[in-house]
This record gives C-alpha cells, structure tokens and sequence, in this order.
C-alpha cells in the first residue's frame, strides 16, 4: 500500500518562499540606495531551512514508523508531462535514501545561514546573499526530492545557476565573475551526459518495456535493461555525476569556486551540492546494478580522482583551496564506494546494498566535517582581515581557541582517526575495497590507492592546521589584529564539531560494537532503497568477510598511515621558528600547477574553439555570410527601384505609352491563347 503526506512539499517550499520574499524585499529597496532591514532578511533567511528541517524530522519518524519494506512515502503536486506515451507528474518521493539528504541538507544548511549572519553582516550585497542561498536550498530540496528523472533535474539545473550566482557573488571582481563562468560551463558538460542518459533509458523502456521516468517504475522494470544498454546509459548518467561532483578531468571548476564567500563554499561546494552526483548514482543504483563494468569504471575514476586531488592539495598555500582540493579527493571516495557497491551486486545478492550505503555515509559525514572545516577557515580569514595564505598565519591558536578546537576536531575527522566520523566511513569503503581485490588482483590497486590517499589527506589538512595555528606568527600585522568570531559564527562550529564526534556512530562495524554498540545503524536503515536484484553470475561464494585479525590488521594499518601523515606534518610544520617550503622541485611545480590540466584544456579545447568561433563562425558565416547578406539586401532593392525609376517620369504622354504598351500585351496574349 503507497503511503503519501502533503508534508512533503513542504520542505523545498518553504526555502522557495523566503527566496522569493527577500529577492522582492532586496528589489524594492534597490532604488532606495539601502538594502532592507538585517534583522528582517536574516529572520526568514534562517527560517526557510529551519522550517523545512523541521518538516523533515517529522517525516522522518513518520517513515520510521512504517515496515522497513514499506518505508516509501510520494506527493503528487501537480500534473507536468503528458505527451505521446510518455507520463509524469511533478511529484516528490521520500524513501530512506532521500530521508538522508534533506535532513543533511536542512539541518546543515540551517547552521550555514546562522554562519553567514555573522560572516556577510558588513556585505552591501546582504540581502541578495540569502535570496541565492536560499534558492539554492530549494533547488536542492527538488533535486534530493524529485520523483523522477526530469525533475531531479530540474532541481539538477537549479542548483547550478544558483552556484553560478553565489560563486561570482562579488561580481565587480572580474576573476571572481569568471570562476562564476567556469564552473557553469564545466557543469554543463556534464550536465549533457546526463540528459543523453535521461533520453536513452526513455528511449530503451519504449522499445523494451513501459516508457518512463519516474524512479520506482524505472525500477520495476531493471530487469529489462541488457547488459550493453544498462551499461551505456549508467556511463553517460555518470558524465552528468563527474561533473556535478567535481570528478576528473571535470573537476577544474571547484577549486576556482573558492571565489565566492566561505558560507558558500561550505554550503554548496562541501556538504550539498558537489554529494548531487554520488546521490544520483546511488539513487539509480538499480541501473549500475546492471553492469560491473559501470560500477568499475565509477570506482577508477574516483580512485584516480581521490589521488589526484590529494597530491595537489599537499602545494596549495590557499586555506580555502586545499579544503577544495581535499573536497575532491573525499568525492573521490565516495565514488569509490557507490562504484563498488554496483559491482558487488553483480557479484553477490544483497552484498551492494552495503557497500552504496557506505559511500552514502562518507557523504554524510564529510558533510559535517567539511562544513565544519569550511566555516572554520571562513572564521579564521575574518580573523586575518581576509587574508588566506597560510604562510602569512601561524600562533593564532591564542587568538581563536574556539576555531582551534573546532577545526582541530574536523582535521582529524577527516585524516580518519578513531572515534570521529571519517574513521567509521573511510574504513567501511577501504575494507570494501580490499574484499573487492578478492574478485580480481588488480583490484587491490583502488584499495592501495585509497589507503595511499589516506595518507596524503592526513599529512596536507595537518600541515594547514599547523601552518594556520601553531608556530611563531609569520606577519605580525594580521597576528595582532587576529580577534575570534562572533557567537553567530562561532556557534555553528560547536554544533558540527559535535556532530563530527557523534554522527560516525551511526555506522559502527559488529568489530568495533563492544557488545553494547547498536551495529551499523546506518546501513540497516538504507537498505530497503538500496538493495536491488543481482545479475549476471554469482560469484559471492568466494568473497567472504576477513577475519576479525584481518579486519584490525587493515584498521591499524590505515590508523598507522594517517599518523606518519600527521607525524610528518608536525615535524616539517608545527615548529616553533617559521616553517618554509622545501626546496621548490619539477615535480612540486607540477602539483603546484595542477597537472596543468588547465592548461591543457585550454590548448586543446578552449583555443581551438576560439579559433573556429573567430574565423570560421565570425569571419566566415557572421561577416562573409549573414552580415553581405543583409547589406546587399537593401543595395538589391536599391538597384531595383533605380530600374522601376525611369519609367516614373511624371509626364502623361509617357504614362499613355505605357497604357498603349500594357494593352497591346494583353491583346498579344489572348490571340496566342485562341491560335492554340
């Protein structure tokens, strides 16, 4: 029996109303030259997520109270697409999965518009701010909501302009407008693989089954995917992903993201926005259940992704871009355990619904502690008067014990230490990434990899800790004026930094349990959205679980690589006499370059595009073709009524010829008609 509620439109509503209101409230005042009143904006900025996170928690229960194979409530808000044999309503669907998202994205996002009421409190663009931010709540509320393709879409699009609004913010500032630009673009890119996959399922269920779009229909039907078809539209489904989520090589907008204001980065580019993509595979985990070699090729990406990130990160001097690049890396994993969770569904029955859920939770806890570990540098550069080059800080532990603490309990989330939350989801994804190695050796190579990242992770977020706040001040002019931030960005900290603490507990291993310990909450209570029927051949006989010596084998070994990071970190960096960098080598340029991944993108793509735009598109068709076509035009009537002209002489002899020529033509055509 399908359960609805009229609540669920609720939760993005809410955010869209307030959008609206501060959006009108900021135009009226416009002219004025003055903004409408803080105090105004900044209470229902704030009321629109927190009434939508109440709203959620209220379903939540009400989804906890039903049977766990039931545990599916949809709204059908209005009738949208009906055309030919194609069928959707604009409708919401809330499952476990979804139940998730809106409870991360309300409760996170409520803490991020407190944040913000301290940090842009002296912006001139304060209420134009919060009409972004919340749009992009409601957005992404539509997007984590959707009942279907096309309107996850909708939602995917939205929270793209609204990236695209908050990033180039500071629009005066032509490199902050053009990472605005860049990331649009790049996002786009993606964003046409996802609607050839969108096209190619409606296209393949019209020949082999019943057209839609909607995700439980979809679902009912996986089983009349083929192999080949549910692998071509699962890879284009995930071009859409790479770029959403910052994969490689589309993952070149997110570090320029850092244009726009911290809250922002925090908001979209750490805890929601850049997790769209690892939720949309998750949620079609159905279709890349269909095919291990989709399921592989997520999985390789985001190994390759992970590392990549993490090297470049251990250069960056930027507070805010090494949380970028760390941003990319942890994506990385994240895919790495979606990926792998549509492999072992092939492989054994029941066995993927617990490795996607452990890709979900790092969602769900990297959501904490990057929020935690963003709003924490948003503090610490309104502490240094906008300053974000880490060599420019040191010794401001002092000065902001509270951001000290807090951000301290996020890096350590993050290097994976027991008992924060990376531990539980950084271990969950490793150990299934070495149980994968049983299947084919190779595979032990996304397991090395991963672990080899772990590392990297621990070393490059200590040395920014170290760098930001311990050691002798290396610019005693920001040292001096260094003050800790108000309560209203200081006491989101506090909360995240106690979710970081808490929130891993949600997925303890049986190992860890002590008995006592409810065993993996999380993955319980995903399952029902994220087991699907396996195919293909059943090879789950030989991939037992390791043993309990193995299993802490594995778990020391990640712990012991995570603290030679931080050990290396603390010996190069937590000095007390200024830190430097080691002598500069090609390969530090290289990282510190990116890969020149940049630049190559701009010599094998952007400039040729130039060229063919300038000569061929401009010379060529807009000068050479359209442009003469429209100035001969007038010069083509212009020698037309030059020739009609001489006949218009003004003189009624000359009209009488004519009238005497006219009628001896007509006289000329009837004879010939009557001859034949």
């Amino acid at each position: 029996m399908e359960t609805t509620s009229p609540l669920i439109g609720l939760i993005p509503l809410f955010p869209l109303l307030t959008a609206v209101l501060i959006g009108l409230m900021t135009l009226f005042f416009a002219h004025k030259g003055q903004g409408p009143s803080k105090k105004l904006v900044s209470t229902l900025a704030v009321a629109g997520p927190l009434a939508s996170f109440v709203v959620s928690g209220i379903l939540f229960f009400q989804l906890q109270a039903l049977p766990a194979a039931e545990r599916t409530i949809t709204q059908i808000v209005f009738p949208w697409i009906h055309v030919g044999s194609l069928s959707i309503d604009a409708g919401f669907l809330l499952d476990p999965l979804s139940a998730v998202m809106i409870l991360m994205v309300t409760g996170i996002g409520t803490l991020i518009h407190v944040y913000s009421i301290g940090y842009m409190s002296h912006d001139r663009g304060f209420s134009r701010y919060f009409a972004y931010l919340n749009l992009f709540m409601f957005s992404m509320l539509v997007l984590v909501l959707g009942s279907s393709l096309p309107l996850m879409f909708v939602g995917w699009e939205g929270v793209g302009l609204c990236s695209y609004l908050l990033i180039g913010f500071w629009f005066t500032d032509i490199a902050k407008a053009n990472a605005g630009n860049k990331a649009f673009i790049a996002n786009r890119v993606g964003d046409f693989g996802f609607l050839l996959g969108m096209f190619f399922i409606f296209f393949f269920l019209t020949s082999h089954g019943t057209p839609t779009l909607d995700f439980l229909a979809m679902r009912e039907q996986a089983v009349a995917f083929t192999p080949y078809a549910a692998t071509a539209a699962a890879l284009l489904l995930f071009v859409g992903a790479m770029g959403k989520s910052a994969q490689v090589p589309l993952h070149v907008w997110l570090a320029d993201a850092m244009a726009g204001p911290t809250p922002v980065s925090a908001l979209i580019h750490a805890a929601t926005m850049v997790t769209a993509g690892v939720y949309m595979v998750a949620r079609m985990g159905f279709l890349f259940a269909m095919s291990p070699t989709a399921g592989l090729v997520v999985a390789s990406v985001g190994t390759v992704t992970a590392l990549f990130a993490a090297t470049i990160a251990v250069t960056q001097s930027d507070i805010k871009k090494v949380l970028a690049y760390s941003t990319v890396s942890q994506l990385g994993y994240m895919f790495i355990g979606v990926g792998l969770g549509a492999y072992f569904e092939n492989i054994a029955a029941g066995a993927g619904a617990a490795v996607f859920a452990a890709g979900m939770f790092h969602v769900l806890t990297h959501a904490f502690f990057k929020a935690l570990l963003f709003l924490g540098s948003g503090s610490v550069i309104h502490a240094c008067h906008e300053e974000q080059d880490i060599w420019k800080m040191g010794g401001l532990k002092s000065k902001l014990p509270i951001t000290w603490i807090t951000m301290g309990i996020g890096t350590l989330a993050i290097a994976g230490l027991p008992p924060l939350a990376g531990f539980f989801s950084k271990e969950a994804i490793l150990l299934n990434a070495y149980i994968a190695g049983g299947t084919q050796t190779w595979l032990y190579g996304i397991y090395a990899v991963a672990l080899v990242t772990s590392g990297l992770t621990a070393f490059y977020m200590f040395r920014m800790f170290f760098l930001t706040f311990h050691g002798k001040p290396r610019d005693f002019k920001i040292y001096d004026h260094a003050h800790e931030s108000p309560l209203t960005m200081t006491l989101p900290l506090q909360v995240l930094a106690l979710g970081t603490v808490l929130v891993g507990f949600l997925g303890v291993p049986k190992l860890l349990s002590l008995g006592f310990l409810p065993v993996d909450l999380f993955g319980t209570w995903l399952a029902p959205s994220l087991t699907f029927a396996a195919h293909g051949a059943d090879h789950g006989a030989h991939l037992p679980h390791p043993s309990a010596a193995v299993d802490f084998a594995l778990m020391g070994l990640a712990i012991g690589i995570a603290l030679v990071g931080i050990a290396y970190a603390y010996v190069r960096y937590a000095k007390p006499t200024p830190a430097t960098e080691p002598t500069k080598s090609l390969w530090w340029e290289i990282l510190w370059d990116k890969y020149y991944v940049d630049e190559m993108i701009q010599a094998l793509f952007i400039e040729p595009l130039l060229k063919l735009s300038r000569r061929f598109l401009w010379k060529g068709v807009d000068e050479g073709g359209l442009d003469r076509l429209v100035n001969s035009t007038p010069k083509a009537y212009a020698g037309l009524s030059n020739a009609v002209r001489v006949i218009q002489t003004g003189m009624v002899r000359s009209y009488a010829y004519l009238m005497v020529a006219g009628m001896f033509v007509i006289l000329l055509y009837y004879f010939l008609l009557l001859a034949k």
